[in-house]
């Protein structure tokens, strides 16, 4: 009993250590019915990512359908000039100008919210801070040293990094805007969820389909046991 005792409260200060170090994330509003946001979501990230980043495994055809939007719309709204809507979403920006300007490629996001998560995707995407020591004049909370400059400052406004003590007595990083962009604390934050819900979505653009058909599959299933736990009953009645 006194090892199990000692063994809990060591699992309880880990926990409280590691709880102190890491950082919360914040939580993504993330509706992949809504195909405004959705819509909104895809012109924002060619707008301000597709400069630097790719989505090479779906096409301007692909979101159209799924978003309930017009062909025609898609290329006028949403997809830069001269592209066609067979189109993959390719960045502009050659392998050597990223690698001379930023130190390396800029990773394709098709699966970035599957492999990262649509939080941490959320939370970064809204933790850029001024840094006068790094080179690019900005850092990130969540991605430390991060190589990709801030593309949404302007629209966010410039946040500076202020020391704080938690529970524990750590010191943290708390995140105070000081100079506001062009759009409000609210307005970032839904146009940030649009961006994020859009990344999901392209991780897997069938999501919804898959979770429709596996209630189904589900149901299937469990009428299966019920008809074949009967069926054993009948076999095995008269064996004892």
């Amino acid at each position: 009993m006194k090892n199990l005792i000692a063994l809990l409260l060591l699992l309880f200060l880990s926990f409280g250590v590691a709880a102190s170090e890491g950082i919360e994330l914040q939580k993504a509003n993330i509706d992949l019915s809504n195909n405004a946001s959705l819509q909104r979501g895809a012109k924002h990230f060619v707008t301000y990512c597709l400069g630097c980043h790719s989505i090479k495994h779906i096409r301007y055809l692909r979101i159209a359908l799924d978003t309930d939007v017009d062909q025609k719309k898609m290329l006028k709204d949403i997809a830069p000039e001269g592209a066609s809507i067979y189109d993959q979403l390719h960045s502009a920006m050659n392998k050597h100008d990223s690698e001379k300007w930023f130190g390396t490629q800029p990773p394709d996001l098709s699966l970035i919210a599957r492999s990262r998560g649509a939080d941490w995707l959320y939370s970064y995407l809204k933790s850029y801070y001024i840094d006068p020591k790094s080179p690019r004049g900005v850092n990130n909370l969540i991605f430390m040293d991060t190589a990709m400059p801030n593309p949404l400052w302007q629209l966010q406004g410039e946040q500076y990094a202020e020391p704080r003590k938690n529970f524990w007595g750590d010191e943290n990083i708390n995140l105070v805007l000081k100079q506001p962009g062009t759009l409000s604390e609210g307005e970032f934050d839904i146009f940030v969820s649009d961006l994020v819900n859009f990344l999901v979505y392209v991780g897997e653009p069938v999501q919804l389909e898959r979770q429709r058909i596996g209630k189904y599959v589900i149901f299937y299933i469990l009428m299966f046991l019920v008809v074949a736990y009967l069926l054993k009953k009948e076999y095995w009645k008269n064996i004892h």
